[in-house]
């Protein structure tokens, strides 16, 4: 740090000003003093910051699986979104034992966590570690188990009520006597939420709710559904690898999409677009989710104050799969 300093023309602590990204630097020496690094190869020493600063820089994600499209585009994102801001990411899965995962992440000494999906029910029943700050991705706020008096966990959701309610009138719409659903499995905050939009939509529409018949997310429980859906003319499925299986156990029973049969997903994945026909779903936005999480994350490891429950907005993507 000396020899940038001698060599932008700074004092160190201007150094340590940009290395730290204060706004108390002018642009013109900021330029100065990051050209110096850039010709002198330095690069911040991340275990000496941790020394002085009693901050790693680095946060854990923990997860039960990246087997789902949603948790790996949840990875990509979360990872993306901590490089942005200059942390590192250490990921565990939590089986089921999300209180190991916490361990493990303390013996790395993250400044924090963001619990994904699924692991975001197993939290609800642990108590964290002392000092572990976490960020919750579609859970409900609250306080850890026997921990009342502990600040609670931040949560970051999309509005997976909404979008279904969206799906749903959206079918509605296209004078469908009913909407029919393909839920999640039943300890997924997310599913539940789908499930209660669903729900809403049509008791709004004063219509009553069919049987649900529930799927655990794959492909393969969309295709097994299908027999459990009768001569349902349009489906509502809770995400879109289930609508991929539903699809073709329709086409297997020889009933056309969207002729004989309306189907809505959910997530919009990238290759929702490419499905035959292609599908009409609701579109999650994964980076938002992810960027809301990481700040929320660091505004609480910095101290500098973030909202407690931040909910992304979802939008309805009408593709050939729907029709009156």
């Amino acid at each position: 740090m000396a020899m940038v300093a001698s060599r932008a023309g700074v004092s160190g602590q201007t150094v340590s000003r940009v290395v730290n990204d204060s706004p108390r630097v002018d642009p013109a020496t900021r330029a100065r003093v990051e050209k110096a690094m850039g010709e002198l190869g330095y690069r911040p020493h991340r275990a000496a910051r941790a020394l002085r600063t009693g901050r790693t820089q680095t946060i854990g994600l923990v997860v039960t699986t990246l087997a789902t499209v949603g948790n790996s585009r949840m990875l990509q994102a979360t990872a993306e979104a901590a490089e942005r801001r200059g942390y590192a990411l250490l990921v565990v899965t939590a089986g089921e034992s999300v209180a190991t995962a916490f361990a493990r992440l303390q013996d790395q000494s993250v400044d924090g966590a963001i619990v994904l999906n699924e692991a975001s029910a197993l939290t609800q029943a642990t108590t964290p570690p002392e000092g572990l700050r976490l960020v919750v991705i579609d859970g409900v706020a609250g306080h850890a188990a026997g921990s009342a008096s502990a600040p609670a966990s931040r949560t970051v959701s999309s509005d997976h009520a909404g979008g279904a309610t969206k799906a749903t009138r959206h079918l509605l719409a296209g004078g469908h006597v009913t909407v029919h659903h393909l839920a999640g499995p039943a300890d997924s905050f997310a599913a539940s939420e789908r499930e209660r939009g669903w729900r809403g939509a049509l008791q709004d529409a004063g219509v009553e709710a069919p049987p649900v018949v529930r799927g655990d997310w794959s492909a393969e429980s969309g295709y097994v559904a299908a027999a459990s859906l009768g001569t349902a003319t349009a489906i509502f499925c809770a995400n879109d690898q289930m609508a991929l299986g539903l699809t073709r156990a329709l086409a297997d029973q020889g009933r056309r999409v969207p002729e004989d049969v309306s189907v809505v997903g959910f997530d919009d994945v990238p290759d929702a677009a490419n499905y035959r026909p292609p599908l009409t779903t609701i579109r999650q936005d994964f980076s938002a989710l992810a960027e809301a999480a990481v700040s929320a994350l660091i505004a609480d490891i910095e101290e500098t104050g973030s909202e407690s429950a931040i909910v992304i907005s979802t939008e309805l993507i009408d593709r050939s799969s729907t029709r009156p």
